[in-house]
C-alpha cells in the first residue's frame, strides 16, 4: 500500500492525492502557512490553559467542601479515603483525587479566596505548583510574587522550587548599578528588574584555588543553567571574543544579547573583592561592543559585573562617574553565602552583645519588687 492510501477496511480504499511538491507552490504560501500554524497553536494553549483554570477552580471547590463538612460533621481522614474511592471508578482519567491531593486542595482553598483564583495567575498554575507554594511559601504576597514570575517565565515545577529556596524574591533587582542614571526611567525600571544580586550559581563545581578562567569554563559547561540563572530574553552569543579597536585586541570575558532588552551584555567575572579600576575596562569593552557588533535598532550595551565580593556603598560611589550603564553585583555557589552585605554589617558584633548583656544584668529589677 502507497503512503497515499488509508484503509478502514479490506474491502474499504480511500485514496488521496499526492502532496504538491514545494516548487509547485506560489510565493505566499509559507506566509500561510505560518499564520494558521500560528493561530492553531495559539487556541491549542488557550484550550489547555482553559482546562487548567477549570481544574483549578475545580480542585478549590472541592477542598472548601471538604473543609465545611470536616467542620461541621468531625470528618476524620476515612471519609477522605472513601471519597477518593467513589471519585475513582467515574472519573479515571483525573489522576488529582487521590487522598494527600484532597488533603491539599482543603489546604488550597483555605489559603485562596474565589476571587483571588480567578482574577490572578494562580488559575493558570498546574495542581503541582500549587502543592509547591502552599508547601514552601506562608505569605500570602510571596505566593503570588512566585505564581506571577512562573507563568510569564516558564518554569516547570522543580524550577520553582529551586527559586523559591534561593529566595529569588530578595534577589531580583538589586543589583548596584547606575541604571537610573544613564537610562530613562521605564528603561532604567526594566533593566534593573532583570537583575539580580547576588547570581547564585549552585551548579559550579570549582577547586578551592579557582581563577576567572575556571570560574568561565565552567559556566560554559553548563551553559543551560547559566542563562537560567541570568534570566529571561538571554541568548550566550560568545566567550573571549575578539574586539579590534584600532590595531588592539580586547577580550572579554562573556558576551550575551538579550532579546527582551534588546541590548547586548558584556559579562566579566572576577573570583575576588570588587574594586572599582574593573569598571574602565568593562566600560570599553561596552563601547566596543556597541560600535563593533550592534545592529540599527539595538539599545546600547550593558555591562555586568560579577565579583565574589562587594562593598555595595564603594560601588555605588564608584558607578557614579560612568555614563555607560553597568550593574554590579556578587555571584555564590551556595545560598548560605548570598546574604546581601547589608544584612552582616547590620549584625551586632560579639563584643557588642556582651556589652550589652553585661548592662542588662546591672539595670535587671531586684526579685523582691515582684512578690506580694
Amino acid at each position: 500500500m502507497s503512503s497515499n492510501e488509508i484503509t478502514s477496511s479490506a474491502e474499504d480504499v480511500v485514496y488521496f492525492e499526492s502532496t504538491p511538491p514545494a516548487a509547485g507552490f506560489p510565493t505566499w504560501y509559507p506566509k500561510l502557512r505560518e499564520t494558521i500554524s500560528d493561530r492553531v497553536s495559539r487556541r491549542q494553549r488557550r484550550a489547555s490553559l482553559a482546562v487548567s483554570q477549570e481544574l483549578v477552580v475545580t480542585y478549590r471547590n472541592v477542598g472548601r467542601h471538604n473543609g465545611e463538612r470536616q467542620t461541621e460533621q468531625c470528618w476524620g481522614s476515612k471519609v477522605i479515603d472513601r471519597l477518593y474511592a467513589h471519585l475513582r471508578d467515574p472519573f479515571p482519567g483525573i489522576k488529582g483525587f487521590f487522598p494527600p491531593n484532597l488533603k491539599y486542595v482543603r489546604s488550597f482553598a483555605d489559603t485562596w479566596t474565589a476571587t483571588a483564583i480567578v482574577q490572578s495567575p494562580l488559575a493558570q498554575l498546574p495542581c503541582y505548583h500549587h502543592i509547591a507554594l502552599l508547601e514552601k511559601l506562608d505569605d500570602a504576597s510571596t505566593r503570588l510574587w512566585y505564581a506571577r514570575m512562573a507563568l510569564s517565565e516558564g518554569w516547570d515545577r522543580n524550577y520553582l522550587v529551586r527559586q523559591i529556596e534561593t529566595r529569588l524574591h530578595e534577589r531580583s533587582g538589586q543589583t548596584a548599578s547606575n541604571f537610573d542614571i544613564v537610562l530613562s526611567s521605564s528603561a532604567s525600571f526594566i533593566v534593573q528588574k532583570a537583575t539580580k544580586d547576588p547570581y547564585v550559581f549552585d551548579f559550579l563545581e570549582l577547586t578551592e584555588a579557582h581563577n576567572e578562567r575556571e570560574l568561565e569554563a565552567q559556566l560554559l559547561e553548563h551553559v543551560e543553567r547559566f542563562l537560567l540563572a541570568l534570566g529571561r530574553g538571554f541568548a550566550f552569543v560568545g566567550r573571549q571574543l575578539r574586539l579590534d579597536v584600532a590595531g588592539d585586541e580586547f577580550f572579554p570575558d562573556l558576551i550575551f544579547y538579550n532579546f527582551i532588552l534588546r541590548r547586548f551584555v558584556v559579562v566579566e567575572l572576577k573570583t575576588g573583592k570588587f574594586e572599582p579600576c574593573y569598571l574602565g575596562q568593562l566600560g570599553m569593552y561596552m563601547s566596543a561592543a556597541d560600535d563593533l557588533m550592534a545592529q540599527p535598532g539595538d539599545e546600547p550595551t550593558i555591562g555586568l559585573l560579577l565579583c565574589k565580593t562587594k562593598n555595595s556603598v564603594v560601588a555605588e560611589y564608584a558607578l557614579r562617574g560612568f555614563s555607560s550603564p553597568i550593574g554590579v553585583a556578587e555571584w555564590a555557589t551556595e545560598l548560605k553565602d548570598s546574604l546581601p552585605e547589608n544584612i552582616f554589617r547590620s549584625l551586632p558584633s560579639i563584643d557588642e552583645l556582651e556589652a550589652e548583656l553585661a548592662g542588662a544584668e546591672t539595670t535587671a529589677p531586684d526579685d523582691s519588687s515582684f512578690r506580694d
